[in-house]
C-alpha cells in the first residue's frame, strides 16, 4: 500500500505500543498514548494556554487573558476547565470578596514541557525554512 510501511516494520520502534486495537472511535476513552496526550491538549488554543503555565508555573484568569488577547472569555474558560479536568493544572480559590482564583501547574502538567518544547522547536524550524 502506498504511504504505509509493511506491517513487520510498524510493530517495532518507539511507537509500537499503540497497536491498531488501541485506537478507539471519537467519544470513547482513549487508550493509545498519543490519543491520551491529544485528549489533554486538544483544542486550538490549549497548547498556548499550557505554554503560559510552563512559563509562569501559575496564573490568574486575568493574567492569562492579557497574555493571550486573541482568546475569547469562553474559549479561555473552556481551556482552563479542560486542563483542570485532565490534571494538567489545579484551580485554587481563595476565600473572600471578591473571590480570587489562581491556576497552578501540576506535576503532570510540568511533564508536558518536552512536548511543548518539541512543538516550539519544530515550529521555529518550519518558520525559518519558510
Amino acid at each position: 500500500m502506498v504511504g504505509h510501511a509493511p506491517a513487520r516494520d510498524r510493530d517495532d520502534g518507539p511507537l509500537a505500543d499503540c497497536p491498531d486495537s488501541a485506537l478507539v472511535p471519537p467519544g470513547h476513552e482513549p487508550r493509545c498514548p498519543v490519543d491520551i496526550t491529544l485528549a489533554a491538549l486538544g483544542g486550538r488554543w490549549t497548547p498556548l494556554v499550557l505554554r503560559e503555565f510552563l512559563r509562569r508555573g501559575q496564573a490568574t484568569y486575568s493574567e492569562l487573558s492579557a497574555a493571550l488577547p486573541a482568546l475569547s472569555d469562553k474559549v479561555l474558560s473552556d481551556r482552563l476547565a479542560q486542563l483542570t479536568s485532565a490534571g494538567v493544572i489545579e484551580r485554587h480559590r481563595t476565600p473572600g470578596w471578591p473571590p480570587r482564583v489562581r491556576y497552578v501547574l501540576t506535576g503532570q502538567g510540568r511533564a508536558l514541557e518536552p512536548v511543548v518544547r518539541s512543538m516550539w522547536e519544530w515550529g521555529t524550524a518550519r518558520r525559518d525554512a519558510l
